[in-house]
């Protein structure tokens, strides 16, 4: 049986609620050996730079739910500050193109199936510390947004524990939130005002809210938890940072997840075995001094390891090489590397070289648009139907080009894009794929892939996410690069190089085989000067442009194909060649271009003399220009002879 895939449809993985949908996702489809593959932007969805705000969003349009197997949404990750705007995209697009099984995670979504942790136990556990443990009667709760079901299961659990212990429920120290900070502002705002009495405790829905909430009353000289007990929900770094730390909740995500991909999987066979869900062994209570308990020290440190800034790292440390946090980024000056590449070669191979920062992982694929380096397509919308894979790599001790692993300059890894990743295809052990988007603020190149083992414990984080926001500006300033390098070798009207661009491609080293040789073809434009005279410059130069088409229609891929000056044009080619197949090439030129004058509908006829000549690479280069120029000639005074 083909190895399962199921679809994680998510936003900004970096945050704490995020991160944890991960960890829970992989381990479940480690369970089941499945793959995962997510589709992810990552930044916030209400991120302030629209621009690269929309180029994020792209990542979506990938999406093609054929490859799936079924889909898992999370729906609290798509939404930000009560804008919609990405979750409605996301549901009409599931609405209308998917016919896989969907399942979401915390909020109802398009009517599907919803899978959620127990807010409810989780804030009887808060509420009957705060009433037994410190004796609290005067209690605020603190919602999220009105009639939100994730508030309504929150308050829920409130109300349970004061009708178990014979309290009064008082909907009015019941006060709607917006599960961020500016809530919690607000509410210590009333209470310093005088407008509401001073409670012995606030119980908050989420670690922002409580944050906001302390730091407000602070400001206004009211001390946490002296005056007012407060606490959280979510177990948030923010939260164990704060001073004081808050007492919070690690909610039971993993079980929710279980729950939500048992059902997909019962909807996909409804005759497979499933694995009872069961929870996580590091959720529930976290209790700090926020609440009015002894700070939570072990805690704290353990919650903020993952972020502290190292200054002086311990490199000799086995295994220590795939530990990279924010420091170890910064200290790799990647992004100088990057973008001081001298041209597209080097700049990619610099991108290639920098991998060790987004480790550990399994492969990475770079697939961009096979026109990306075309600083005159903006690409501002969706992806085409083939990408082109311009990186491949897989952790190595040094910088390779071996089997496995490729940097291409030029479209030869093309594939539909459709299929989302050719390797998805092919067998491998069951594995998370974190699709990307890759862009420079609005303008679309293409898409990252990284792969790690599904069991992996390490996820893609604020590392990984800048790693790609620099590799997506470095892809813009390697673009601008390029182009520059080919206003200098390249000729603007044709696209040919100049003579400047040949010189420089026949200076690199190249390798070529026992009795290779040059092939030159020496092309004159005829009647150039009749041409501008009598219909005009502009003519002129659509004439020297079909004379350039023609060059290219006979070239080879590796061919050096010249503007060499005026009206005349060089292809220098080196290889293994025979005069029947040199004659071929010299008639077929002939035929392209009196096919491509006849079907220009102009005036005039568009004409040209070639002549070619060919010998070993001992030769010099400009002895075989010459013998071919002299041929042209003899070509040139011949079709003169004949047209009298």
């Amino acid at each position: 049986m083909a190895q399962k895939r199921i679809g994680l449809i998510i936003a900004y993985p970096e945050s704490t609620y995020q991160q944890r949908v991960l960890d829970a996702a992989c381990s479940v489809c480690e369970e089941y050996g499945f793959d995962l593959i997510v589709f992810t932007m990552l930044v916030q969805s209400c991120h302030y730079f629209k621009d690269y705000l929309e180029g994020e969003l792209d990542i979506y349009d990938l999406i093609n739910f054929d490859e799936l197997d079924a889909v898992l949404v999370s729906p609290i990750s798509l939404t930000e500050n009560d804008d919609n705007y990405l979750l409605d995209r996301i549901r009409n697009m599931v609405h209308e193109k998917c016919d896989k099984p969907v399942a979401a995670l915390d909020l109802e979504f398009d009517g599907r199936y919803t899978a959620a942790p127990d807010d409810t136990v989780a804030f009887e556990a808060i509420t009957e510390h705060m009433i037994d443990v410190h004796g609290a009667r005067n209690i605020y709760f603190m919602t999220g947004v009105p009639e939100h079901e994730v508030s309504e299961r929150r308050l829920r659990g409130f109300k349970n524990v004061l009708a178990r212990r014979g309290m009064k429920f008082d909907k009015n120290k019941v006060f709607p939130g917006d599960f961020w900070y500016t809530g919690g502002e607000q509410l210590a705002d009333r209470i310093a005002s005088g407008e509401l009495e001073k409670p012995d405790a606030v119980i908050c829905a989420s670690d922002h809210m409580a944050i906001g909430l302390c730091e407000r009353l602070k400001e206004h000289g009211i001390s946490v938890p002296q005056d007012v007990a407060v606490t959280g929900y979510d177990a948030t770094i923010e939260a164990a940072a704060n001073e004081p730390a808050l007492t919070t909740y690690v909610p039971e995500v993993r079980k929710a997840v279980h729950k939500a991909v048992n059902y997909l999987i019962k909807e996909i066979d409804s005759g497979a075995e499933l694995i009872e869900p069961h929870g996580s062994d590091d959720n529930g209570m976290r209790i700090c001094a926020s609440c009015g308990c002894p700070e939570n020290i072990p805690y704290i440190k353990s919650r903020l390891f993952s972020s502290l800034w190292v200054g002086v790292h311990n490199f000799g440390k086995t295994g220590y090489e795939d530990m990279v946090d924010v420091s170890k980024f910064l200290d790799s000056y990647s992004f100088e590397k990057f973008t001081s590449a001298s041209d597209l070669e080097s700049g990619l191979k610099e991108i290639y070289a920098a991998d060790w920062l987004i480790r550990p992982y399994s492969n990475f694929w770079l697939c961009l648009d096979p026109d990306w380096l075309d600083t005159e397509k903006i690409h501002l919308k969706g992806y085409p139907e083939q990408m082109n894979i311009v990186i491949h790599t897989v952790p190595t001790d040094t910088l390779t080009f071996g089997d496995g692993q490729h940097l291409t300059l030029k479209n030869d890894h093309l594939f539909e894009t459709r299929k989302l990743l050719p390797y998805l295809h092919e067998e491998h052990e069951p594995s998370v794929f974190y699709f990307v988007p890759m862009h420079f603020s609005n303008v679309r190149f293409g898409y990252a892939v990284l792969q790690c083992p599904v069991g992996q414990k390490h996820k893609i984080s604020v590392v990984f996410h800048n790693w790609v926001r620099n590799v997506g500006n470095a892809l813009e300033m390697i673009r601008s690069k390029n182009k520059l390098m080919m206003l200098a070798d390249r000729d603007i009207m044709t696209g040919l190089y100049n003579r400047r661009g040949m010189e420089q491609e026949l200076e690199k080293t190249a390798v070529h085989a026992d009795g290779d040789e040059w092939l030159v073809y020496v092309i004159d434009m005829d009647g150039l000067k009749y041409i501008n005279d009598n219909f005009g410059h502009l003519e002129g130069d659509f004439g020297l442009k079909m004379i350039a088409s023609a060059v290219m229609s006979i070239a080879r891929v590796d061919d050096i194909c010249v503007r060499a000056g005026g009206d005349e044009f060089y292809i220098i080619g080196r290889g293994a060649y025979d005069e029947a197949q040199c004659r071929r090439r010299y008639d077929d030129f002939i035929a392209n271009l009196d096919a491509m004058s006849h079907s220009s509908g102009k005036e005039y006829p568009i004409l040209a003399s070639i002549g070619f000549a060919h010998g070993p690479l001992t030769r010099d280069i400009d002895d075989v220009l010459s013998e071919a120029d002299v041929r042209m000639y003899e070509s040139k005074l011949e079709r003169q002879r004949h047209r009298k």
